[in-house]
Formats: C-alpha cells, sequence, structure tokens
C-alpha cells in the first residue's frame, strides 16, 4: 500500500520543471575528461531516407518487399565562436507516447564553426531506445572537436518498435549509410565533417551493429532462427561470406560498444569475433544479466585480431554507463508498460550520473588517442586492472611519484568498483 508521505513525495518530484531532465551534468568527483571541452556546440535534426532497402517487417513468404528507409538524426557539431550555450531537446519516454524534455548545452541549429575538420562519430542505441539515449556522449564529445551523429533506427524505437528481425538485419546497414549521408551533407555543416576518420559508439544492439560492421561477422545458427531475420536474409553479415567482407569501412578507426548484446544468443563465436579488426573499447556491467557478462567478457577476450579493452562497472546491470538519468516523468507507472520506464535507464546500484562522467572521460581518451592520434591520451588507458588495488603516491607537490598506481585521472578515492583489462592484438 502507498502511504501518504509516499504520495506526496511523488507529487512534489513530478512538479519539478524540466529543467529536471538535464543530460549535461558533471559531478565534482567525476574524473578528468569527463568534463566539457572549450568548444560551443550547435545541434541539428536531420531527416534521411535510405532508398530501396528491404521491408523486413512486411515480408510474407519469399517476396522481398522494398521500401525507402526513414532515419531521423541528431547532428551535435563545434559551433561559431560567440555561440551561448544552452538548449531542450523534445524526446519520447520508454512507453513511446509520453513527451518529454531534456536540456542540454547545445544550441538548436547554431552555424557551425568554420575552417577546420571532425571526426565524425556515430551513436546508436538500443532496442528499443531512441536518439536522444546517449545525448550525453553526443554533447560532450562535440565540445571536444567531434562531429556526433546519433541515429534514430527504424522499428527499433520506442514509438516504432518492430520485429526484431529488422534490428538484427539493418544496424549495419544504417551506420554505413549515415556515414555515406554525411559525407555527402552540403553547406556549413557538411564542410567541417571529416569522414574519412570515424568511430562508432553503440550501446546493446547498438553494440551489435557496431561489432559487425567493425568485422565480427554472425554464426549460421544465428541466420536460421526462426525468431529472427526471415528468409536467411541475415547472412548478409555471415562471418567469412564476401557479402561481409564487403561491409568492411576503412573510414571506421574506433569502436566503443556498450553492454554489447548477441553473444549470449549464439549470433557470435570465437572465428566471428576474430574478424573484428577495429581498436575497441568494451564497456559493461558486471551483473548484466540481459546481454550477459560473461558472454561480454567472451568478445573481448575472443577478438584477437585488434587491440581492445574492456571497462568494468562492478554490480551493474545491463544500464552501465549509456542510458541518460531517468527522465523525472519515467518514475511514475506509464500506460502499456508493465514496469516502471524508470527501470529502462536507472541501475539499482550505480547513479547514472556517475556512470555518465566515466564513459564521457573514456570516450574521450579512446576517440581522442584512436581518431586524432593524440598520443597523450594513452595513459588513461593503461591502467592497472582492478582500480581498487591502485596505489595514490604523490609527492609534496602533488605530483606522481615511482609507487602512484592510481587510475589517471581519477581523483582520489573515486575508482572504486571499476576494472579495465586491455588485451593486445595476437593475445
Amino acid at each position: 500500500m502507498t502511504t501518504k508521505p509516499a504520495v506526496a513525495a511523488l507529487t512534489a518530484l513530478l512538479a519539478v520543471p524540466a529543467l529536471a531532465n538535464p543530460i549535461d551534468r558533471v559531478r565534482p568527483d567525476a574524473p578528468e575528461l569527463a568534463n566539457f571541452g572549450t568548444l560551443p556546440i550547435g545541434v541539428q535534426t536531420l531527416e534521411l531516407v535510405n532508398p530501396g532497402q528491404i521491408d523486413i517487417v512486411n515480408i510474407n513468404g519469399e517476396d522481398q518487399p522494398l521500401y525507402d528507409r526513414p532515419l531521423t538524426v541528431e547532428i551535435w557539431y563545434p559551433a561559431a565562436e560567440g555561440t551561448q550555450p544552452g538548449g531542450s531537446y523534445l524526446a519520447t519516454l520508454r512507453d513511446g507516447a509520453t513527451k518529454v524534455t531534456l536540456t542540454g548545452r547545445a544550441a538548436r541549429d547554431a552555424a557551425p564553426t568554420s575552417g577546420e575538420t571532425f571526426p565524425l562519430i556515430l551513436i546508436s542505441h538500443g532496442y528499443p531506445g531512441n536518439r536522444f539515449l546517449m545525448s550525453h556522449l553526443g554533447e560532450n564529445l562535440a565540445s571536444k572537436g567531434f562531429v556526433t551523429v546519433s541515429i534514430d533506427h527504424t522499428d527499433s524505437t520506442y514509438s516504432d518498435q518492430e520485429v526484431f528481425g529488422s534490428t538484427l538485419f539493418n544496424r549495419p546497414l544504417d551506420l554505413r549509410f549515415v556515414i555515406d549521408e554525411m559525407g555527402a551533407l552540403e553547406g556549413d555543416l557538411g564542410a567541417i565533417i571529416d569522414t574519412d576518420t570515424v568511430g562508432i559508439i553503440g550501446y546493446s544492439m547498438g553494440g551489435y551493429g557496431a561489432l559487425i560492421y567493425g568485422g565480427a561477422g554472425v554464426t549460421q545458427a544465428a541466420t536460421e532462427y526462426s525468431w529472427g531475420t526471415p528468409n536467411g536474409l541475415l547472412a548478409r553479415h555471415l562471418a567469412g561470406s564476401e557479402s561481409h567482407e564487403a561491409q568492411m569501412d576503412p573510414r571506421v578507426r574506433a569502436l566503443i560498444t556498450i553492454g554489447p548484446w548477441g553473444r549470449n544468443a549464439g549470433f557470435w563465436d570465437t572465428n566471428g569475433m576474430a574478424g573484428l579488426r577495429v581498436p575497441t573499447l568494451f564497456m559493461a556491467g558486471g551483473s548484466d544479466d540481459v546481454a550477459v557478462y560473461e558472454a561480454i567478457r567472451s568478445l573481448f577476450t575472443d577478438a584477437i585480431s585488434t587491440d581492445r579493452h574492456l571497462l568494468t562497472f562492478e554490480w551493474a546491470n545491463h544500464n552501465a554507463a549509456a542510458p541518460i538519468p531517468a527522465p523525472i516523468e519515467a518514475w511514475k507507472p506509464a500506460e502499456g508498460l508493465d514496469f516502471i520506464p524508470f527501470e529502462h535507464y536507472a541501475d539499482p546500484v550505480w547513479d547514472t550520473t556517475r556512470m555518465n562522467n566515466i564513459a564521457q572521460h573514456f570516450a574521450t581518451a579512446f576517440m581522442d588517442l584512436y581518431l586524432k592520434g593524440d598520443v597523450s591520451r594513452r595513459p588513461y588507458l593503461d591502467l592497472i586492472e582492478n582500480a581498487d588495488m591502485g596505489i595514490l603516491a604523490l609527492d609534496e607537490e602533488a605530483n606522481p611519484t615511482d609507487d602512484h598506481t592510481y587510475w589517471t585521472g581519477f581523483p582520489p578515492r573515486t575508482a572504486k568498483g571499476l576494472r579495465f583489462e586491455t588485451l593486445l592484438a595476437g593475445e
């Protein structure tokens, strides 16, 4: 039974204005590289259409109908000097109906900066999700000299969720199409995007698509599941196939996969993961029971053809690192859902903003290193495995001594509950 004080507390919570849904908070105890960069940020929404695609949702028997596949993208970019920070986003909640206002630092339709180009980073949400689910990374990385593009994957968003086979088939294809579209973009915005230098950040099913696009082909069994993509069409992404090899894209230089789904359901094996050829940072909750933590670890260990890292949030579940903090509106039941939407965004153990900040820190180091060649970021990735074992040893001027092993960029006592592992190609 709900008590009167609990009802009163919930009523007061829901009365908080829209500013209570910020995506840009950086805690005082955040690691060093979580902080926003010095560049002002602009944001634009574009409606893209990929013509002549296989309409997985409407396949009937052996017929393969085609359609023009729509994709909405949110683009964050370094804006012209003098752009004033601050703006909002009208997003859809997990129930697919409730509209929520998110607030951030990007100025809507601000003029892009000029005279320089910036690496492109694509952001790919889970199933279901939407282009705002990782908007904290979109804004944060844009302030540091990247153009970030977050995709609404058709048939896979809160408001248009369709058969799973469409998501399985289309994720890597959407990624290539959006990169090509950004390369063809004209005007001031197109002029600042370097589509020859690309990174991808994918969460859950977004991580699945990123791994395929980076070279990890799926198993034969995955192409035959009755609940998967019909008519064996998923064989387009089959490990070792000519069609999968043809998808490899030399423009893609780095991947971040957060809670990547698939090994737990037999979509990859050792052979398929050996095909991954792009440096990859895996992030995962140590208690993930959706993509399954041990399955994610096997993706990390089996990707022997490339350098890779695994950041583990001990005790966190599948919502580790990626989702924005749960909007205030998500704290109450929603019609059509058998769970409170809050559960889609939050973790029972970890604070979401804390995890977002840690993800921003490592994403900055990783993308700066692999997309910009900034070797000064290596110390942020050259860490002892168990953060709890780090030794804080500083001299009188607060400089590290030879005995210092505490994680680079983390203030004292703030790396608790984290592990970071590194394997090089061939290991």
